[in-house]
């Protein structure tokens, strides 16, 4: 308590700063306005996954929910930057291909979607021809993270924003958390209100969309999180929560707030060690966790963590296999029965783009 709210006096200190940076993005911004900066457009369909935000809106469970919506209609292939990755430029996965090559996202989307083409770039202006001409039966690309980076325009833009911290209600690094300018979410073509509670009513729905205010044309969705049964990392068998364990959960992802909840409320009790979004994982590391897991009494206790950290854990396999370490799988389920239209929107974009 006393932690969060000294970060926060901290972060309301750099106030200056913000709007140094404000007005880095605004100039930044003008000139695409303006042409004076080029957008380029490819002759195919691309479809963004992006935020207005750093930190996890659920860009990656988006990203895994429309390959599995196009996969089978169409020859789709994802693009990422391959954040903290070990290497540079230009790369397409392979059969022995490691997160510390592409990053933990996208070697996220290699492992459970070996069939579909999953790249990496910087500069995705250059990147994509590149993944074209190694991939040229490719139909539709879908650019992971990439609103903000205007080098490369999307005919397909789907912005996500997190219930517990709107964009609306934010302000600019490093007093908040966005990385862009509000008024940037008019670009999009869908809008989604990502992490929102189950219980969301159709006033509350209301209330928000009055506050986001989408502009005409404009599509707005809300979407729960939604987790499936736990696996092991190794082995890969399921494993249902239970109220009885007591659970260590070891994540390095920018927004563990849903995953603690889950197991508040499915499980006897839980211990925490966190580590910073994207952590490369190292043999200390795995000693420290192993030290934390023996210190827990209880006989039926677990290791829990996320797919995203599970890619970067999984160079440890030897001392994997003597821990019960359990991996838990994360999915947006739209609310209000709209998930069909959200679909629609999708697949109609690529299916007039190709008549086009």
């Amino acid at each position: 308590m006393f932690s969060n709210f000294f970060l926060k006096s901290f972060r309301i200190l750099l106030l200056p700063f913000s709007l140094l940076y404000l007005a880095g993005i605004w100039v930044r911004n003008k000139l695409f306005d303006k042409k004076v900066l080029k957008s380029a457009e490819f002759g195919l369909p691309l479809i963004c996954v992006g935020n207005l935000s750093v930190g996890g809106t659920g860009k990656s469970p988006m990203v895994e929910y429309l390959v599995t919506l196009l996969k089978d209609r169409f020859k789709v292939a994802t693009l990422s930057r391959g954040y903290k990755r070990k290497t540079k430029g230009y790369a397409l996965a392979g059969e022995k291909t490691t997160a510390l090559e592409i990053g933990d996202e996208p070697m996220q989307f290699h492992t459970k979607f070996p069939e579909v083409p999953v790249a990496v770039g910087e500069e995705r202006l250059v990147a994509i021809p590149q993944l074209l001409h190694d991939r040229p039966e490719t139909e539709a690309i879908i650019l992971d993270d990439a609103f903000q980076h205007r080098s490369v325009k999307a005919g397909l833009n789907i912005l996500l924003t997190d219930y517990n911290n709107l964009f609306t209600r934010d302000f600019y690094l490093p007093t908040g958390d966005l990385r862009d300018l509000k008024s940037s979410y008019r670009r999009t073509e869908i809008i989604v209100v990502t992490k929102c509670p189950r219980t969301l009513d159709v006033a509350e729905k209301q209330k928000l969309t009055k506050e986001i205010n989408p502009q005409p044309g404009q599509h707005l969705f809300f979407t729960t999180i939604e987790y499936s049964r736990a696996y092991h990392i190794l082995t890969r068998t399921e494993k249902r929560m239970d109220k009885e364990a007591e659970v260590l959960l070891v994540t390095g992802i920018a927004n563990p707030r849903p995953l603690k909840k889950l197991l508040e409320e499915n499980s006897y009790a839980y211990h925490m060690l966190q580590y910073a979004d994207h952590h490369i994982f190292t043999i200390d590391d795995l000693r420290d966790i192993t030290k934390e897991f023996e210190k827990i009494k209880n006989k039926n206790k677990v290791i829990l963590t996320t797919e995203k950290d599970a890619v970067r854990l999984l160079k440890f396999s030897e001392e994997l296999s003597q821990l019960p370490v359990y991996v838990v799988p994360v999915s947006h389920r739209f609310l209000f029965n709209e998930g069909e239209q959200f679909d629609t929107l999708v697949t109609d974009f690529i299916n007039n783009f190709k008549k086009d």
